[in-house]
């Protein structure tokens, strides 16, 4: 299915690219949420984590990892936002995995929040058993 990464990975639609190997691109978003905000995409397109194979995905990371030093160093970022909406539940726009690296500074204002929860009386111990990972 083509999306509008498979369109800009073709040069179909225009992008800024700042990084290029076999597997993916690092592009800008175009509607950044902080000047330098990089999108790390796949080449393939899967639309969600689980379908990307382990050895591409472990790549996408290593690049993420090179992106997020870059801003820190080039743009004297204090930290980084690293994000991955992974599903339309999780708000995930266009369904092509990628990876957001978000410049982030002490002061920039900006809140990236999730509302917090809390678990029953011994939910925590049942959810916890039955998403292990080690049997």
């Amino acid at each position: 299915m083509a999306t509008i990464f498979t369109k800009i990975i073709d040069g179909t639609i225009p992008s800024i690219r700042i990084y290029e190997d076999e597997l993916c691109i690092v592009i800008l978003d175009i509607a950044p949420v902080a000047k330098g905000h990089a999108l790390v995409i796949p080449k393939q397109c899967w639309s969600s984590v689980v379908e990307c194979p382990e050895e591409v995905f472990a790549h996408i990371m290593k690049i993420v990892q090179k992106v997020d030093k870059r801003l820190r160093e080039v743009l004297a970022a204090d930290a980084t936002n690293i994000v991955i909406n992974d599903g339309p539940a999780a708000g995930q726009e266009v369904p092509h995995l990628h990876v957001h690296v978000i410049p982030r500074y002490v002061k920039d204002g900006l809140k990236l929040q999730m509302p917090k929860t809390s678990y029953g009386q011994g939910e925590i111990e049942v959810v916890g058993e039955s998403l292990n990972l080690s049997r």
